[in-house]
Parts: C-alpha cells; sequence; structure tokens
C-alpha cells in the first residue's frame, strides 16, 4: 500500500527536476530576414541568437526544403550564403532554425524575403522585326510594336527602349522615325519613295531605367535588334516628261499621218511606273495635229505656213500625258508641256491681188480683189501710172518659192505696161502709160487691161481686170528729150555734189499747167541723190553710202510733173567712178621652215586690192624693206615672189632669234597717191647636225672613297656649236673595265651645253679590298647620222674606309632551355660576333624581347628575365620570376655593333634570334572547378559501380606536372541529428581528362544502409604526378544528401502489377506533374492478401526534389489532391490508395490521428511513472532481476533447441506503426536484431505482445498466423514462459496448474 503514496509524492518533484533545464529562445527579430539576390556565395547573411536561461552551449542550425541555401557555423551561429539566390525564381520561402542546448532543440519558422536587384537585361520577345508602309503614310501612324522584358522589378524592370541608328543614316533620316515608351515605333516625318529611301532598318535597344546590383547603379541593356522597314510607292506623283523641252520641223505640204515629233513621259512613281496616255489638250492651230498612244505627234489636217507668218511659222501645242490609273487622291495624275512645230515652207501659193497699199496691207481675204478701177488723163505721157489704183500681188511663200513676174493682156494692152515686171513677196503695182497716142478719151473712157501675175518656179499664175478711166483734162504732160540719161559721179563726192544740171522736161501747156516740178521716185538710191524740185539739178545727198565698191551703179526714175498734176519720168543711169581709196589686202600669214645649207626659199606674197579693177589704183607693186637679213633675199616687184640669194647658215644667226628670219614686205597701188601694206615673212633656216661635241678636258682623274653608294665623283664637260636641243643635244656614257659600277648622268647647262656628273648608282658602293682603281673613257655624243662621238681618258682611284658591318655566329644562337622559378642562375649563353676590318671595336646590343605562351604573343611578360653584355653573355636577370604557365619561350633578338665604322655605313649585323625554352617545374597545385550541382543518394535503388558524383579540376601546369590524378581521402557520414560516423571503402573515384580538364567520377563501391538519415561528406583529393618535383594537391569536401526509407511511399492499383508496369512511364509523368520532383520507382509487385486491401497491386517510389530533400506522404497526398488534372490521370490508370494498408482502410482520418496524439501521451505518461518507481523501489528493480534471470533459466529446460526468431516479450520488434508499445530500448540490449519484411506481413501487426506459442514436442517453434480479431488482454510474460516450462516437462498437463504470482511479474518495466 506504500508504494503507491510514494509515487504519488516522487511524481511532482521529478516533474520539476525534469521541467528546470530550460529550451533556448530565439530573439524576436530572428523571424524575417531580407537578403538582396547579387550577394555572393560565402558571404555573411545573419547571425542565429537564442538565449537560454540555463547558459547551456548552443548549437545553431538550419532545417527545412530550402536550408540548402545557406551554411551556419554550428558554434556561432554566423549564417552565409552557399547557393546564390534569385529573385526571378524564388523571391519569398521559409526556413527553420534551431538552438540546441544539449536538451532541448526548438524549431523556429524563419521568413526570408529575397531583394530584387538589377541583375537582369531587358530581353526582346522577338529578334526579327519587319513591316512594309505605304509612303503616304501620315505622320504620328502607328508602324509597328515590339516588345522587351526585363524580369527585375521598379525601376530595374522598366523599360526604356531608343532607336540607335537609322539605315541609310542621312540627315533627313535621322528623327524619321521615334519611338513611344511603350515600345511602339511612330511614323515622325513624311514618306518619300522617289525622293527619300524605299527602305529603312531600325536598331533598336531597350534599356531598363537603372537600379543597384553589386552595391553599384548601373543600367541593363538588351542586345541590339533590327526593324527592317519597307516603303511602298503610292502613286502620289504626277508623270514627268522626258525633256525639258521638244520642237521638231514639218514641211506644210506632208500628208496626213506624217509623224513629225515623239514625245516620252514616265511615271513619277518609280515603283508603280503606270502606263501613260497621251493628248494635245491645246493648240495655236487646233486639228492640225493630233498624238497617238505611243507619243508621236503626227499631221492630222491640211497645214499652211502662210498663216503662220505672225505666229514665226510655229504651231505650239500642248501635250498632256496622263496616267492610266487615278492617283490616291482619285484623280488624274497627268503633267503638260508645250512643243514648239515649225510648219517650212512650199510653194503651194500662187501670187494674188489685193486692193490695199504697202505697208498697211493685211493680206486678209477680204482685201483679195480682181478687179480694179483706175484713172488717167487722156493722152497721159508714157510711164504715167493710173491714179487711184491701189493694186498689191501678194505670194506668202518663201524665197524663190514667192518670186513672181508681172505683165499685161487684154483689149488695149498696147497703151500700157506694168511696173514692176519682177518682184518677190509683195509690192505695190503700177499700170503705167504706155501708148499716150492710143490713151485718147475722144476714142476710149474706159479702157480694159489684164494684169497677169505668173509664179516664177510653179509658173502658176493670178488675172486681175484694171477697168481704166480716161479724164478728159489738160492732156499735155511734161516730157524729157530722152528715156535714159548716162550720169557718172566719183564715189565718196561731198554732199551737194552736182551729178547733173542739164535734165530738163518740156510741157507746152502754159500757166499753172505748164509749170514743172521735178522729184524723184521711191527706189535704190533715193537715200544717196536728191534733186531741186524747181530746176531739176541732180547733187549728191550722201557722201558716205556713194562707194563704188559697195555699189558701182544707180538707176533713178526722175518724175517731172506740171501743175495739173501731170507728170512725165525718165530713167538716170549713174555710173559712179573709182577713186584710190582702198589699201591693197595681203591674204593670210607667212612661216616659213627651211633647212639650213641645202633648203630654198620660194613663196608668193598674195594680195588685192578692192579699188577698181584694170586701173592704177588695183595695180599691185612688191618691195622688200631693209632689215639685218633681207640682203639675204629677193622678191619679184610685180608678181611677189620671196627667194633666196644663197645659202642659208642656222649658225649665222643670232641664236637668240632660235633661226627666226622675220622680212617686211610692202605691197603698194600704182594709184595718187599711192596705198601700201605691209606684211611680215617669218622665215625659220632650221638646223642640222653639223657638228661634233668637244670635252673642256682631253683626260680627268677622279677619287672615290669605298662603300659610298650614290656619291658624286667629277664632272665632265662638252659643248656643241648646233643651236637647236635635237642637234646639239649631248648624251654621254661610259666604257672601260669597271664602268658597270659607275653612273654618268647628263646635265644641260644651256644652248649645246653639258655636263655629265660621274657618281656611285644608289645600290651599288665600290670595294677597296677588291679593286683600288679603274681607268674608264667617257665618250659625248649626239644625234650624228654618221655615228661620230669625242672622248675622254678617266682615271678612277678607290680610298680605303672601314665599311664592313660585324656579323653574328650562328652556332652560337643555338636554343637553349632554362627552368623556372630560380631554378638556374648566372650565364647560360654566349653570343658570338665577328669583323672583317681590322680597326674594329665589336660588342653585342640587345634589341628586342619576345615573350610567347603556346606560339601566342603574351607582350611584355618577359622583359627582365634576361640580359645581355657587351661580350655577348646572356646572363638570368630575374630567376625567381621566370614563369612558365606565363611564358614558355623566350626569344632574345640580337645585333653586333662595330663602334669604329664609318658612320656612313652600317654599323650594325642582322638581327639574330636566341630561344630560350622555359623549362616547366611543378610549381602549380591542382584547382578545383565550381560546380554549382546537389548530388543525391538513395540507398535503396543505387547499386555498387554506379556513379553518385562528380568533380572536375585542372592544373596549369604542363605534361605530367599537370596531369591530376583523383582519390577519396574520407567519408563521413553526417546524421540528422549531427552524429557523426566514419566510412571507408564505400566509394571510389575514377580519372579521366577532357581538354585540360580532369574529371573524377565517384562510384558506389557497395550498397549502402537505406535505414541511415543524413549526408555523406566525401572529400575527394586532386593530385598532380610530376616526374622529379615534389608532387601538390587540392581538396574538395562533396555533399551527398540521402534519402532513407522513411520517405518510401507505397500507391496501391486497381490493376495487376503487369498493368501498372505497362503504365509506368504515364504514372511517373502524371506524378512529376503534380509533385514537379524526380520519381525513383523501388519495385511493383501484387498485392498476395487482400483481406483487408482496396488494390490489386502497389507500387513503392520516392520523390525527391533538386536539393535532395524529399515528399513526404502527406505532402504528396496534398499536392496530388491540389493538381486537379494529375490527381484524375492517376485515378484513370489506377491508383486507389496512398500510404499503409492500415491508413488506407481506416475511414476516419481525424479519429486516428487524435487516438494516436492520445496514445502517446498515454505513453508519455507510463514512461515517467516506471521512472519513478525504478527511483524510488530498489527491492522492485532487484525483483525484476531475479525474474530474468528465472525466466532465462526456465529457456534452458528444452536443450538444443533454438529458436529462430524472438520469442521473448521486451524486443525491439516494431509494429506498422514503428513503435513499440512494451519497452522502447535499444535492440542491442538484449543482443536481438530488428526484423522487418518486405512481404504481406510489413501489413500485419508485429506486437511483441502478440500471441506466440511453443510447442516443444516437435522439437520446433512456430509463429502462429496473427489474428485479425480485436486483441485483449495479453499475459503476463513470465507467467506464460513458466507455465510453458511446466507443459515442457510434466507432459500434456493443463495450463490452469500452472503458478501465477501477481507481484512477480514484468509488467511494471
Amino acid at each position: 500500500m506504500v508504494w503507491p503514496w510514494l509515487s504519488c509524492l516522487l511524481l511532482p518533484a521529478l516533474m520539476v527536476s525534469v521541467a528546470a533545464n530550460v529550451a533556448p529562445i530565439f530573439l524576436p527579430n530572428m523571424s524575417v530576414v531580407n537578403l538582396p539576390e547579387d550577394l555572393p556565395v560565402g558571404a555573411e547573411v545573419f547571425w542565429l541568437v537564442a538565449q537560454d536561461q540555463d547558459n547551456d552551449p548552443l548549437t545553431y542550425g538550419i532545417s527545412g526544403s530550402y536550408a540548402y541555401f545557406f551554411s551556419v557555423t554550428p558554434n556561432t551561429g554566423e549564417v552565409k550564403l552557399a547557393n546564390l539566390l534569385d529573385y526571378e525564381t524564388l523571391y519569398w520561402f521559409a526556413i527553420n532554425i534551431s538552438a540546441s542546448d544539449g536538451h532541448n532543440n526548438p524549431l523556429k519558422e524563419m521568413q526570408v524575403i529575397v531583394e530584387d536587384r538589377n541583375d537582369n537585361a531587358p530581353i526582346f520577345q522577338n529578334t526579327v522585326f519587319s513591316t512594309s508602309i505605304r509612303e503616304t503614310l501620315p505622320v504620328g501612324s502607328l508602324l509597328l510594336s515590339v516588345l522587351a522584358t526585363d524580369k527585375d522589378t521598379g525601376a530595374g524592370g522598366a523599360v526604356v527602349y531608343s532607336i540607335e541608328k537609322v539605315i541609310p543614316s542621312t540627315d533627313s533620316s535621322e528623327y524619321l522615325f521615334r519611338i513611344l515608351p511603350n515600345g511602339s515605333i511612330i511614323l515622325n516625318g513624311s514618306l518619300s519613295y522617289n525622293n527619300k529611301s524605299a527602305f529603312y532598318q531600325l536598331e533598336l535597344k531597350a534599356c531598363d531605367s537603372g537600379g543597384r546590383y553589386n552595391n553599384s547603379s548601373i543600367t541593363q541593356c538588351s542586345s541590339p535588334v533590327f526593324v527592317s522597314i519597307s516603303v511602298i510607292d503610292q502613286p502620289d506623283l504626277d508623270p514627268q516628261f522626258v525633256r525639258e523641252f521638244y520642237s521638231a520641223s514639218v514641211a506644210e505640204d506632208a500628208p496626213q499621218g506624217t509623224s513629225v515629233l515623239k514625245v516620252e513621259a514616265m511615271d513619277g512613281d518609280r515603283g508603280i511606273n503606270d502606263p501613260v496616255i497621251y493628248s494635245i489638250s491645246n493648240s495655236t492651230r487646233p486639228g492640225w495635229f493630233d498624238i497617238g498612244p505611243d507619243g508621236v505627234i503626227r499631221v492630222n489636217g491640211s497645214l499652211d505656213r502662210e498663216q503662220l507668218l505672225e505666229e514665226d511659222e510655229e504651231v505650239q501645242a500642248q501635250v498632256t500625258a496622263t496616267e492610266m490609273d487615278p492617283n490616291i487622291y482619285g484623280q488624274e495624275a497627268k503633267v503638260s508641256i508645250w512643243v514648239t512645230l515649225r510648219v517650212t515652207d512650199v510653194n503651194d501659193h500662187k501670187p494674188e491681188f489685193y486692193n490695199c497699199s504697202l505697208p498697211t496691207c493685211t493680206f486678209t481675204p477680204q482685201e483679195a480683189q480682181v478687179n480694179f478701177t483706175g484713172y488717167v488723163d487722156e493722152h497721159a505721157s508714157t510711164r504715167i501710172p493710173i491714179d487711184d489704183l491701189t493694186m498689191v500681188v501678194y505670194d506668202p511663200d518663201k524665197g524663190s518659192n514667192g518670186t513672181f513676174l508681172l505683165s499685161l493682156r487684154g483689149t488695149n494692152v498696147e497703151a500700157f505696161s506694168v511696173s514692176p515686171e519682177r518682184a518677190a513677196g509683195s509690192v505695190d503695182v503700177q499700170v503705167l502709160v504706155r501708148a499716150p497716142s492710143l490713151v485718147d478719151y475722144e476714142t476710149h473712157t474706159v479702157m480694159l487691161v489684164q494684169v497677169v501675175a505668173t509664179d516664177s518656179v510653179s509658173r502658176s499664175s493670178s488675172v486681175a481686170l484694171v477697168t481704166i478711166h480716161l479724164r478728159d483734162i489738160n492732156d499735155h504732160r511734161p516730157t524729157f528729150p530722152h528715156n535714159l540719161y548716162n550720169l557718172s559721179v566719183f564715189e565718196h563726192s561731198a554732199v551737194g555734189s552736182v551729178v547733173t544740171n542739164s535734165i530738163r522736161a518740156y510741157d507746152p501747156d502754159t500757166g499753172e499747167g505748164g509749170h514743172i516740178t521735178y522729184s524723184l521716185l521711191p527706189g535704190n538710191g533715193a537715200d544717196i541723190f536728191e534733186v531741186d524740185p524747181a530746176s531739176g539739178t541732180v547733187t549728191v545727198r550722201n557722201s558716205e553710202l556713194l562707194d563704188r565698191e559697195k555699189q558701182a551703179m544707180y538707176y533713178l526714175t526722175l518724175l517731172a510733173t506740171d501743175g495739173g498734176n501731170l507728170s512725165s519720168s525718165t530713167v538716170l543711169q549713174i555710173a559712179v567712178l573709182d577713186i584710190n581709196d582702198d589699201k591693197p589686202v595681203v591674204s593670210g600669214s607667212y612661216n616659213i621652215f627651211v633647212p639650213e645649207e641645202e633648203g630654198n626659199v620660194s613663196v608668193t606674197i598674195q594680195a588685192h586690192d578692192d579699188d577698181q579693177p584694170g586701173t592704177n589704183h588695183s595695180l599691185l607693186h612688191f618691195s622688200l624693206l631693209s632689215s639685218p637679213y633681207s640682203h639675204n633675199f629677193s622678191v619679184d616687184p610685180d608678181r611677189g615672189i620671196l627667194r633666196n640669194l644663197g645659202l642659208l647658215d642656222r649658225e649665222a644667226i643670232n641664236a637668240t632669234l632660235g633661226g627666226r628670219i622675220v622680212l617686211t614686205v610692202r605691197v603698194s597701188d600704182c594709184g595718187e597717191p599711192a596705198l601700201w601694206t605691209d606684211v611680215n615673212v617669218t622665215i625659220t633656216v632650221e638646223d642640222i647636225n653639223d657638228n661634233l661635241p668637244i670635252f673642256n678636258q682631253s683626260s680627268y682623274s677622279f677619287s672615290v672613297r669605298e662603300r659610298e653608294p650614290g656619291l658624286l665623283v667629277g664632272v665632265v664637260e662638252a659643248w656643241d656649236a648646233d643651236q637647236t636641243e635635237a642637234n646639239n643635244r649631248i648624251s654621254f656614257s661610259l666604257s672601260g673595265g669597271g664602268a658597270n659600277n659607275f653612273l654618268l648622268q647628263g646635265l644641260v647647262l644651256g644652248s649645246g651645253r653639258a655636263e655629265g656628273y660621274l657618281r656611285l648608282p644608289s645600290d651599288v658602293s665600290l670595294d677597296y679590298e677588291t679593286q683600288d682603281s679603274f681607268n674608264l673613257t667617257v665618250s659625248a655624243e649626239n644625234p650624228d647620222p654618221e655615228g661620230r662621238d669625242a672622248t675622254a681618258k678617266v682615271l678612277m682611284n678607290v680610298e680605303d674606309v672601314n665599311d664592313v658591318p660585324p656579323t653574328l655566329d650562328s652556332t652560337s644562337l643555338q636554343g637553349i632551355h632554362v627552368a623556372e622559378n630560380g631554378s638556374q642562375h648566372g650565364i647560360v649563353a654566349e653570343v658570338v660576333a665577328q669583323d672583317r676590318d681590322t680597326m674594329s671595336q665589336v660588342e653585342v646590343q640587345l634589341v628586342n624581347v619576345i615573350c610567347t605562351k603556346a606560339g601566342v604573343d603574351v607582350g611584355s611578360l618577359c622583359h627582365g628575365w634576361f640580359s645581355v653584355l657587351a661580350n655577348g653573355s646572356v646572363f638570368i636577370n630575374q630567376s625567381e620570376v621566370i614563369n612558365y604557365e606565363t611564358c614558355d619561350l623566350v626569344t632574345l633578338v640580337v645585333r653586333a655593333y662595330d663602334l669604329t665604322t664609318d658612320p656612313r655605313f652600317q654599323a650594325y649585323s642582322d638581327n639574330g634570334s636566341l630561344p630560350i625554352t622555359i623549362e616547366d617545374v611543378n610549381d602549380n597545385a591542382p584547382y578545383f572547378l565550381p560546380e554549382n550541382k546537389t548530388f543525391v543518394i538513395i540507398p535503396e535503388l543505387v547499386i555498387p559501380n554506379q556513379q553518385v558524383a562528380s568533380v572536375q579540376a585542372r592544373d596549369n601546369d604542363s605534361g605530367n606536372n599537370g596531369a591530376i590524378l583523383f582519390s577519396i581521402l574520407q567519408v563521413d557520414f553526417i546524421a540528422k541529428d549531427g552524429a557523426m560516423i566514419s566510412f571507408q571503402g564505400f566509394f571510389r573515384v575514377s580519372t579521366s581528362s577532357e581538354a585540360s580538364v580532369f574529371i573524377g567520377n565517384i562510384e558506389l563501391v557497395t550498397s549502402l544502409d537505406s535505414t541511415l538519415q543524413g549526408t555523406y561528406q566525401v572529400t575527394v583529393k586532386a593530385q598532380d604526378r610530376p616526374s622529379k618535383d615534389p608532387a601538390q594537391e587540392a581538396k574538395i569536401t562533396l555533399n551527398l544528401f540521402t534519402v532513407d526509407q522513411s520517405y518510401r511511399v507505397r500507391l496501391q492499383f486497381s490493376m495487376s502489377k503487369e498493368e501498372v508496369g505497362a503504365n509506368t512511364e504515364e504514372i511517373k509523368a502524371a506524378l512529376v506533374q503534380a509533385t514537379r520532383t524526380t520519381v525513383y520507382i523501388v519495385n511493383i509487385q501484387d498485392i498476395e492478401s487482400r483481406a483487408r486491401a482496396r488494390g490489386l497491386s502497389y507500387l513503392d517510389a520516392y520523390f525527391v526534389f533538386s536539393n535532395g530533400s524529399a515528399l513526404t506522404l502527406d505532402r504528396l497526398s496534398v499536392m496530388i489532391r491540389n493538381d486537379e488534372d494529375s490527381r484524375t490521370k492517376l485515378q484513370q490508370l489506377g491508383l486507389v490508395v496512398l500510404g499503409s494498408q492500415e491508413r488506407q482502410e481506416s475511414e476516419l482520418p481525424g479519429t486516428l490521428r487524435n487516438t494516436v496524439i492520445g496514445l502517446g501521451v498515454a505513453l508519455l505518461l507510463v514512461i515517467v511513472i516506471m521512472t519513478t518507481v525504478l527511483v524510488c523501489t530498489q527491492k522492485s528493480y532487484h525483483r525484476k532481476l531475479r525474474a530474468m534471470k528465472a525466466s532465462k533459466e526456465a529457456r534452458k529446460t528444452a536443450a538444443g533447441v533454438m529458436p529462430p526468431v524472438s520469442a521473448i516479450p521486451g524486443t525491439n520488434v516494431y509494429n506498422t506503426e514503428r513503435a513499440n508499445p512494451v519497452l522502447n530500448l535499444p535492440t542491442k540490449d538484449l543482443g536481438f536484431e530488428s526484423q522487418s519484411s518486405s512481404s504481406d506481413l510489413d501489413h500485419i501487426s508485429l506486437n511483441s505482445l502478440d500471441d506466440n506459442s511453443v510447442d516443444l514436442e516437435n522439437s520446433r517453434q512456430k509463429i502462429k498466423e496473427p489474428l485479425h480479431s480485436p486483441m485483449g488482454p495479453d499475459p503476463e510474460p513470465l507467467n506464460r514462459v513458466l507455465a510453458g516450462k511446466k507443459a515442457g516437462t510434466r507432459g500434456h498437463q493443463k495450463e490452469e496448474l500452472a503458478f501465477t504470482n501477481t507481484g512477480l511479474n514484468t509488467t511494471d518495466l
């Protein structure tokens, strides 16, 4: 009775003792942390800080699906970034932080908020854009839109578009387009297919608005994209004529349809080129011409040039070219041009009569008339014109076509005459009295004559009838004694000079009818002469116009009129007499060329005199005026022939005249006074080569130093007496032994003088050691047909100088080898230089240093590694800095220099190269290449020899020094509770290489324990393999995350395993879609016992994330339920149950959950009570030990029988809930192994308190089939063992005979 009370007293005390260790508490700010996404790996991100009232040492940790982003120092709480953050991929996640004091390990969820940084550049959704637009598109129109996206947020994700370049790049296209902030490209100016461009290409760029990245503000820009814009031509321009002016001529008698001119117009829109239709829209002569569709203007009607006299004989036609299709405005596209068509004359008109007076005639049809009327006094004198007769004859044709003859015919033709009888174009016609006696009023009051006008070419004619009415009046008119008077007057007579004063007319009438007045009728000469009206004296009116050379004869009509207005006329024939007023005129110019000595001059001076031929005024006389050389020539005075009097010598003429003799010939007439003209005759005496060159010396002596190319050695001089360059041009030549070593260049000093410059060619130099003198001959020659020349001797002495450059010994430039990193010191080579000169002083110089690595120039890295002394010694200057990895070949470019070489000559040798090969030593350790990979191992699936991870490394050395061999140094397993276990032989590594990268493939050697939960830390060593130097190494530790069997999930299907196996790929695809994990299928089996199973088969699988974490059954169930499509697909594939059989059979998951929680609480109370009992009751503890000893003794009763499985209560066999409801002790405490099964027995209770029986009669142990009925109370295990012992020793006795001591049992444990 005392034990229950004691337990009740001690239980509170024990609970107080246990609760005395308080769990650590995180600070309040350990709930949310903000981290920028551009933090580098290894950066400190935050510290875990917790407070523990017990001041226990704290161990910090981070767990959860996203714990791989961080690494934590357990003892300090410092958290560093292990993997890069990316706002665009994961902007928020949660981790579990823990702080363990050794007794308590509280967890707290921390929210990690990733802050965006400007780490992304905008990206265009497309890279190629193109569009076609009309050239008439209005300004401001939308062409197309582009879109660029930036994954960043804020200003870093705000995209700004820009047009970087417009092609073609012109002033007009620079601002032709603009882009809006939304990416819309707008037309900013007018387009023109013809005047600008038919194609544009825009270079676009998208930039964000800037933002923070790596602690600085940057702006990210996209790669440029190009937009192609094609301009479509629109019919907005009128056509254009090809030429700016068109004109043509056509004869006026051209028949209809005659082609006159072709015009051509083209569509102004080059991209359309619409056909053009031609028409004549306007014309000064409508209907005369038309135009065809081919643009040819043709005659359309009869042409008449005479209708165009006031229009300059031209027709102006306006030609309009119209495009077949309307323009964009719906109007006709057309252009017009005026075309000039000149109508040429043909003889298509005959003379016509008009009743008018010149020059007032208009020659209109109203003026045309064939009947005329005139009046005349009877017995009018001969050549008296008919009064009141206004007759004009007109022929509109031109030239000879318009010339016509006038004549009379008819009844009274004998009484009259017509004047003039010949005319052209138009003329006033007078009918004159021819026979005054026939003009008698008493005989005829009216007389009729016909005037006939006949075309002189076509002989066509017109006739006009003239009715002459006779007047009965004073019938005596003045008369002249003669009808013709021959007169003369000297040309240029003074004004008023009397031509004649003896011509008188007589009229028998008296009074007013007998008063005579004289006048000159208008005509040729009327402006030169005049007549006194009263006396009839004819005098000179204009002296200047009176020129015989212009006109030698004048015919004037002198009219005498009486007071009754009767008149008569006579003809004055005035001959103009010549005076000597014109000088002789010389024709042409005279330049004569004649060779000296053998040439003769014979030239005739051509001259004439415009005065009257056959008189002294025009008779010419030639003479030669005196000049320096005129005595050598003569001229014929009558014929003007100029000749030389002897041989001509060019050298006798002053050289400054160039052989030219200028003679003056005077040509004069024989008039009084005589007039003359002088003409110059230039005679050029041509030079011939009749003189040889002459040297100024008979011999020359010169000296020259050796090895001096291009040096002037000496000068020779010669002259030639000939005056022309062709004959006195001197050329020099050199002959003799070694003449080819010299160059002789001539220089003209003046006329006939030349110098010869003897020099060495620029590429030739003399060598004193080879030849010290030359005997040469110099020749002076000119183009003498006989090949004659003059010669002189030349002695050339060579002076010795120090002229030989030094040379390098090629054997001393053989390559050498030098090891890197201070392996060698001192002199490593000797460069040898030589010089043939006796007084030479040679030193070696370093010209250049060339540094190469693998044949590539690496700049000046190796400068300063080596030095070259003047004596040619090459020594190491900086041994420690020689590095094979940066430069494997050093080329020293050297040369030899002679200090005593003449400064005018080359003192340097050719450059030589001394290659120094740098030998590699093992001075670089291998290094691992970073790999952003996560390695996951599912022990149940991986098999030996399977690759589970890999590393990559590189060594900058070469050859064996850079060859890497991988090995595994250490393998540690870090359990989830922090415990570390070392393994050996679980993994091996194989080495391979690609290019300069070595790859270590880590493979599994043996099967892994699938029950272990944690991470394998594999330390891999990379070591190079030098041939002689010490090896160098590097190490890296890989984390291989394990997924243990606790994450193994079972799915039951309503199909057989064969059907499930056939649908494996579809099942995996649906599961991947729902979970976004990698699905590993372990096995597919049929369910053997389907008593409580809902499916026919099951599938075991793992669901693993890329970070090594795996899905639990609960999370898998949630994901499948949330993904409607995947859940439907899986149901179609036969999925019926998730999880274990007991959970599948439960229809009340909520009740089961509560039951489990209640059992857990009860189990905790039991443990507390048992602990209290163990502490307080020592006697009960000894009793239990004795009971155990007794139990072992009881089991020894059946000797030789060993049960294959545990038959003793208190074992660590787990039921399906993975808990032992009796004793939660480790298996090793009792020496038993944990049992498991992959058969259906896994789904049957393995409770250690199930009914187990031992059959000793059959000497074997048999496990009875578990009962599926509800479990009743189990007997106490010790009593059961004792009862079994009794049954085995006494035979088949009844169980009720067994002794049961209720005070001694193991239930209290």
